[in-house]
């Protein structure tokens, strides 16, 4: 018979409740797998995380009030002994290597969740990584080779801090708005658009919010 150590306790962070709820029901159909809690923003998710401590969190990207990789590096941080797995929508050859690094230690699409959720929760959960073959071969030629990916885009060479920037401005969020969102300086949201704009060689401000523009509806439409 299964004992209470034996089930996998899992809080769930995404700030939209449909998607909650469906993940919810896919894990909870599994007798070693529980959902004790949910969060819809990084402070509330920091909040129950500290609180529940369960195994495992399951972390969008897109939260309201910030990124859920603020919120890895912020777990991670505390050494509260939460594994951490990523589903996003957000592409997975940008993020892949990013999320680790952060300290989670899977990624998995959410169009890719009905199938794969409980795979990945568990093999994460097993202390491995989960991420799908492209993406496990990209983070081996770029982490452990330490090659150049060819097919690489110069958004890649972007910290995560100015990635959030970026994605922002394709959003349409002028300086102050994302300057509330992510609890930083007017000033220093303008110094990282500076250094997005060198970084991808753009000229001015017109340029960077037609380029982050185009590269978020590009996104969306893969």
């Amino acid at each position: 018979m299964m004992t209470a150590t034996d089930v996998c306790k899992i809080v769930i962070v995404d700030d939209h409740p449909i998607v909650r709820r469906g993940l919810a029901e896919l894990i909870n159909e599994e007798d070693d797998l529980e959902v004790i809690g949910e969060a819809s923003s990084v402070a509330e998710a920091y909040d129950v995380l500290g609180e529940l401590r369960p195994d495992l969190a399951l972390i969008d990207l897109s939260l309201g009030d910030g990124h859920g990789l603020e919120l890895i590096k912020q777990v991670r941080a505390n050494e509260w002994g939460v594994k951490m797995l990523v589903c996003s929508m957000l592409d997975e050859a940008l993020y892949a290597d990013r999320v680790l690094r952060a300290g989670a230690t899977g990624y998995l699409r959410k169009d890719q969740a009905t199938e794969h959720i409980v795979e990945a929760i568990r093999r994460v959960q097993g202390g491995k990584v989960y991420l799908s073959d492209s993406a496990t071969s990209r983070v081996l030629t770029q982490v452990v080779g330490g090659e150049v990916d060819a097919d690489a885009s110069p958004v890649d060479t972007l910290s995560d801090r100015e990635l959030e920037v970026f994605e922002m401005i394709g959003d349409g969020l002028g300086s102050r708005e994302i300057a509330g969102r992510l609890h930083l300086s007017v000033k220093t949201v303008e110094t990282y658009r500076e250094k997005i704009k060198a970084k991808l060689s753009l000229k001015n401000g017109n340029e960077l919010t037609r380029h982050a523009i185009h590269y978020r509806i590009s996104k969306q439409q893969q």
